[in-house]
């Protein structure tokens, strides 16, 4: 029954549980689940990173949906297949499918699930403390304001002319990023087999290396949020910082540990797991973690070059022969000293650099206007989802 426009019911009444698994190793492709879609692992992670025995997987189909029932951020993010016909995904997750498509379309149904009603209704259900799950018997149970079939079609038109344009433009900036990655393998050669023999430096007389603080000198009483934030390798994400704003030091703590301050133009590297995660620092008052090192450049190179030449793959698979430890790959400021980085004349690094300079300008332009686009979303998912 229709009130105002709305028939509200629980998630329940038209969702049903699917639990055809396979029966052999690989019989469909793997696919992950992440908080902006669900996606062919192969792709997701350039690599399968699933177990080699995937017999028992779950299966799920075109405009069927999973998710993950664990989380580690308290958020769950139900996704629709709509990237392949079939796939498979793992046991834990629950794969559920619209049993009365008269009721809803799916397409409507997926952008529900990643508004802030349905999020902040889904908070209610989760259990754990450090990991949170929630059982899709408790999911269904959230309700939900369904529109007619034609209202839903009309939602969805005009959503979807926004999400379009937002994916053109993370396209573009991609394909720019792509660029810039071509132009300075173009330019300066792959770091490591040197093609045009550029003379090859060791970092340390290039830069000045420091590790981050010892654990000793931080205590679960330093931690406050919303402050400066520490830069552990998890928060170095495809060459940028992401800071967990949950996991920062007070105004006095962040002075006792001067000596551990990044600021712009820093270079940041993990020293523990991943070899070659680093990212360029962009703004002042963060704070380099226990298991980060700072690359603080004199200015015969650019931190973005020395940053570029230990991210590359070749100088990546340097790092790994150069660490120590069996079980945990780890760095320590003399064998990061002995890292040679070629040196290009600065005639070249500057033609790379008014490259740099002229696509930079392009990509904030663009990011400008992912802004708009993104901030329209936002407000369309508002007022028809809440």
């Amino acid at each position: 029954m229709f009130v105002d426009g709305f028939m509200k019911v629980k998630l329940g009444s038209f969702l049903s549980e699917v639990n055809e698994k396979t029966t052999k190793n690989n019989q469909y492709p793997v696919l992950t689940s992440s908080k902006s879609g669900l996606y062919l692992q192969s792709n997701y992670f350039n690599k399968q990173v699933a177990s080699k025995d995937n017999t028992g997987y779950k299966i799920i189909k075109r405009n069927q949906f999973t998710y993950r029932a664990m989380s580690d951020t308290g958020k769950f993010f139900p996704n629709m297949l709509d990237c392949a016909d079939v796939g498979i995904v793992s046991p834990a997750y629950p794969v559920f499918e619209i049993s009365d498509k008269s009721v809803i379309i799916p397409e409507y149904l997926k952008y529900f699930f990643k508004s802030n009603n349905f999020q902040h209704s889904i908070a209610s259900f989760a259990q754990g403390s450090t990991r949170t799950s929630v059982k899709f018997n408790k999911m269904k149970t959230i309700i939900i304001n369904i529109p007619s079939i034609e209202t839903q079609m009309e939602t969805i038109e005009i959503i979807k002319k926004v999400s379009t344009i937002i994916t053109h433009l993370h396209t573009q900036l991609e394909k720019l990023d792509l660029l810039v990655k071509a132009r300075f393998v173009e330019m300066f050669g792959d770091p490591v087999s040197n093609p045009y023999n550029w003379e090859k430096i060791s970092l340390g007389k290039l830069a000045e290396i420091k590790i981050g603080p010892f654990g000793s000198l931080l205590h679960k009483e330093d931690y406050v949020q919303n402050n400066h934030a520490l830069i552990n390798p998890s928060h170095i994400i495809n060459s940028k910082v992401f800071a967990d704003m949950k996991l920062t030091v007070s105004d006095e703590k962040y002075e006792e540990l001067r000596a551990y301050q990044l600021f712009t133009g820093d270079v940041v590297m993990g020293r523990r797991g991943e070899m070659g995660r680093c990212a360029v620092i962009t703004e002042n008052g963060l704070l380099c973690g226990t298991g980060s090192m700072i690359i603080r450049t004199n200015g015969r190179l650019k931190a973005d070059y020395i940053q570029k030449i230990i991210s590359f793959p070749s100088f990546k698979k340097t790092i790994e022969d150069m660490a120590v430890g069996q079980t945990m790959p780890n760095l320590n400021v003399p064998i990061v000293s002995k890292f040679m980085i070629i040196c290009p004349p600065i005639e070249v690094q500057e033609q790379y650099y008014s490259f740099i300079e002229k696509t930079d300008k392009s990509k904030v332009a663009m990011q400008k206007e992912l802004g708009k686009a993104q901030t329209l979303f936002n407000s369309l998912m508002q007022e028809y989802f809440g």
